[in-house]
């Protein structure tokens, strides 16, 4: 985890996905990230898959290097904590909706240079989840073999809720933006990040939505070829499925160099009256002559033999890979900087842990942190930050308003 944000506290009260990345990729730039919960969990707490000991290994690892309070968020008392917080910190990321005791007003009301960053559904305050979204969007439509007859072939979801995490880093990126003009002005800010605008957004920024404008239909599925350029699976002699993308030049001459196919290419160039070092478009246009080539060159190789061919023409190839295969290999995670050893978690679980995504040459990233029990760092924050003494924090306790550590439920 980096410093660089040392100086900066954030009040987080979300769940699921998106929200928690948000305050996950500050934290381990070095944020205080204090997330409050209602004193039985959030509505993530318990999410699939648990261990046996019946801790969330989703919301541990959304978590990491947080802080957690728990209070009653279902009463008055635990609410007014809520909020009184969020203002004294100045700073706050929520997937609450806007018309809740968590309001931007309330927040506002007691400091004038209140920061609130809210992730929503969709702009008009309509509900919205990563996969409802994606279905909006198109994505799931354009997925799947490319021999299935477009009107009756089902929809393909992803099933990485890529949505939820593109959003999480947009809020981050969102908040910062935020308190950097905070800084410059001294003016708050009511940030709102609807999930359903970063994927309809996205569809528009990629182009895609003037592709399907200009076109004036949909695109054609594709299997797994790449869209628009040269790339696909191809499958080993002896049962490898490896994917390959040609996008340069150099990344195309060094595919027919390893593939062994120069006689092919020219054969084929001189057939279709095409040269294939053109770029993307005649090799994306003919692009099923070009898969057969690749393919019946494959099968005189055992993957190994051409992954040395491959990564000697300094090819962009990968072996596709279980996640359970993953999770396990070698060069991803145990000679990869990003992992770190694996902290204290509060499931007993240990497995690799990540560090920031980011890589900072000359600055020490430090290891990852665990994340917090429920409730674990009540006590020090209510009296850090507003001040209440340990009498007055007993009494919440006693009266259920606040809950402490559940490291012994």
């Amino acid at each position: 985890m980096y410093n660089l944000l040392n100086d900066l506290s954030i009040i987080e009260v979300s769940s699921f996905v998106a929200s928690p990345t948000a305050g996950l990729y500050c934290a381990q730039m070095g944020a205080e990230v204090i997330r409050v919960d209602h004193t039985a969990g959030g509505l993530d707490y318990n999410r699939y898959m648990l261990t046996s000991q019946g801790r969330s290994l989703s919301w541990e690892n959304l978590n990491r290097a947080k802080k957690s309070v728990a209070l009653d968020l279902q009463s008055g008392e635990g609410r007014e904590l809520c909020v009184e917080l969020a203002a004294k910190t100045g700073q706050c990321i929520t997937n609450l909706p806007e018309r809740s005791f968590l309001a931007h007003a309330a927040m506002a009301a007691r400091r004038a240079d209140m920061i609130s960053l809210r992730i929503m559904g969709w702009h008009d305050g309509r509900q919205a989840m990563d996969f409802t979204v994606n279905a909006a969007a198109g994505y799931p439509l354009m997925c799947g073999p490319e021999d299935w007859d477009p009107a009756t072939a089902p929809p393909v979801n992803q099933v990485l809720p890529a949505w939820d995490f593109i959003t999480g880093a947009y809020s981050a990126f969102a908040m910062l933006a935020a308190l950097h003009h905070r800084g410059r002005t001294g003016e708050g800010s009511e940030v709102r990040v609807p999930l359903g605008n970063v994927a309809i957004g996205t569809l528009a920024n990629s182009g895609t939505m003037a592709e399907m404008l200009y076109r004036g239909a949909d695109r054609e599925r594709l299997g797994n070829a790449i869209w628009g350029a040269f790339g696909r699976d191809f499958r080993s002699r002896d049962g490898s499925r490896f994917m390959v993308a040609a996008l340069t030049p150099k990344q195309w001459n060094g595919l027919v160099k390893a593939f062994g196919v120069d006689a092919g290419i020219a054969a084929l160039e001189a057939e279709l009256g095409v040269r294939f070092a053109d770029g993307d478009t005649p090799r994306f246009q003919h692009r099923a002559a070009l898969f057969a080539l690749f393919q019946q060159a494959a099968d005189g190789f055992d993957y190994a033999d051409l992954a040395a061919r491959l990564a000697a023409e300094g090819c962009t190839f990968e072996r596709y890979r279980t996640a359970h295969e993953a999770a396990n290999d070698a060069e991803l995670v145990a000679g990869n900087p990003l992992f770190g050893p694996s902290p204290a978690n509060p499931s007993g679980f240990a497995y690799p842990a990540t560090r920031s995504f980011a890589n900072l040459p000359g600055r020490e990233a430090g290891d990852p942190a665990p994340a917090p029990y429920l409730g674990q760092h009540s006590e020090e924050v209510l009296a850090e930050r507003l001040g209440l003494s340990s009498g007055a924090i007993g009494k919440l306790v006693d009266a259920g308003t606040v809950a402490l550590s559940d490291k012994n439920r």
